[in-house]
């Protein structure tokens, strides 16, 4: 393995960034679990390196293989306990792994591969991507997981757009969404209504379903410029706040970091999707681009919904906050979606600019 083909310092940078802001964010809000926290990273690392020294070019011959493989690994989902009502998890040598978060980047794989063989400008391929598509989204939104679902599906929208669905036929699917949306609300869970209650008016409720949020906006706002301090954040050590190193670490990370510690976190977000972009547009094949579409859509829309509803300005659905929230499962799927992307670059793209 050439290892200096691995280090692009467009990526090298955010990713230490981040991983290095969540590691400081985990040990001084919850200690015991920094070790936790640097197994996952170190375990994403060895994926990424495994991923990314093979040809991407490989892959598309075991679609048919990963998708089963993929479908199986989400309906284990069931077979594991129930947390708080979804079953989301299993639980393999005592450790919990969530299947969603694990198949997002070989998901990706697999609709990229799909969409440059089979376009969907007639009504037959569209109906086959939608064939493909659905069975996960169902099974993700059943399990339930209204969080991963939207990420799913924005992702494939993204990547259908891109590969050539007539916009006609996008916004009469757009208008009989819209149409149909008030009917989405009897088959949410009573949870998720709740959510979307708080999220129109956080205090009907301050001291039940609008107390994460009100508890969220109370740790921004306390951030001030440079924050309280690693470790001296109130909401977070005295418990005020929720999920504060899971769903809420945005809010976490203000508090303690101040403006300027979620402006260089932004920062490092900016600066990874940009070199996703950049390395899709190299790309020499299409399945290459469709795969950094795919990703930059992923990570893209994971970090505004996380952030929005810190900020309270989104719904609560329990996204994570990519490379930065605690939990191996989506630490080590990012990993590995890195690792297809260096993969493609080191073999489907020319060394047009210098910075490649």
């Amino acid at each position: 393995m050439n290892i200096r083909s691995l280090i692009d310092p467009f990526l090298l940078i955010p990713i230490i960034g981040l991983s290095t802001i969540s590691l400081f964010l985990i040990v001084s809000t919850t200690p015991t679990l920094f070790i936790s926290q640097v197994i996952s990273i170190v375990l994403g690392i060895i994926g990424f390196l495994i991923i990314s020294s093979i040809d991407i070019s490989l892959w598309p011959r075991f679609t048919r293989f990963l998708y089963i493989l993929c479908l199986v690994f989400l309906l284990s989902s069931f077979l594991g306990s129930t947390i708080r009502g979804s079953h989301r998890w299993i639980e393999i040598f005592g450790t919990q792994f969530q299947p969603s978060e694990f198949i997002k980047p070989f998901m990706i794989l697999i609709f990229s591969a799909l969409f440059s063989r089979f376009k969907p400008t007639s009504v037959s391929g569209v109906l086959r991507n939608l064939a493909v598509f659905l069975p996960f989204f169902i099974i993700i939104f059943r399990q339930p997981d209204l969080g991963n679902a939207i990420v799913f599906l924005f992702f494939f929208l993204s990547l259908i757009i891109a590969a050539g669905l007539p916009w006609k036929w996008f916004f009469a699917v757009l208008l009989i969404f819209i149409v149909l949306a008030p009917s989405f609300w009897l088959v949410m869970h009573n949870y998720q209504r709740q959510r979307i209650i708080t999220f129109l008016n956080p205090e009907h409720d301050p001291l039940g379903s609008g107390y994460n949020t009100i508890q969220a906006v109370i740790s921004i706002g306390s951030g001030g410029l440079t924050g309280l301090g690693l470790g001296k954040g109130t909401q977070s050590r005295l418990l005020f706040l929720p999920e504060y190193h899971t769903d809420f670490v945005f809010a976490s990370l203000v508090e303690e970091l101040g403006f300027l510690g979620g402006f260089m976190t932004l920062l490092f977000y900016t600066m990874l999707l940009l070199r996703i972009v950049w390395i899709g547009f190299h790309s020499q094949v299409s399945y290459g681009w469709y795969f950094t579409l795919g990703l930059f859509s992923q990570l893209f829309i994971q970090i505004v919904i996380n952030i929005g509803m810190n900020m309270g300005l989104l719904p609560i659905t329990g996204i994570t906050l990519p490379l930065i929230s605690y939990g191996g499962s989506s630490i080590i799927s990012t990993f590995i979606g890195l690792g297809f992307l260096i993969s493609i670059k080191r073999y489907t793209t020319r060394d047009l600019l210098v910075i490649s």
